[in-house]
């Protein structure tokens, strides 16, 4: 069983028609996670974004450790061009060039997990 996680991005008005045909056409990336040496050390599990008036939110299932599965995404080609895309339509400018920027981008869009249910967990279940 993976963990969740979510990503907040505000959006400029009126972009969202185009922000959702970016999500719809961002390529695969690789899923399984590797380190610096190649072993697998995680996997991407699943992804959803939602798009709403003026924000966005991706939501990924993860399992391995959120640094390295970050590491792992920045690095991939298809998620790179899907940033690089969804720059232009950000209410707010990051910036994703130097790892200091990419880092306070996500300290400050990551959003909490604090509820996932399912339908065959006890009531006594929250998380």
């Amino acid at each position: 069983m993976g963990t969740w996680h979510a990503l907040f991005y505000p959006l400029k008005p009126g972009s969202e028609e185009t922000v959702k045909d970016l999500f719809r056409a961002s390529g695969r990336p690789r899923f399984d996670v590797t380190d610096e040496d190649g072993r697998v050390v995680g996997r991407l599990l699943s992804t959803m974004a939602f798009v709403g008036t003026e924000v966005a939110v991706r939501v990924i299932e993860v399992d391995g450790p959120l640094p390295m599965v970050a590491a792992h995404m920045s690095r991939q080609p298809e998620v790179k061009q899907f940033e690089r895309e969804l720059e232009q339509h950000l209410a707010k400018p990051r910036d994703m060039v130097t790892p200091e920027g990419a880092r306070a981008f996500f300290r400050e869009a990551a959003m909490e997990c604090v509820l996932s249910r399912t339908h065959d967990q006890p009531l006594d279940s929250t998380v």
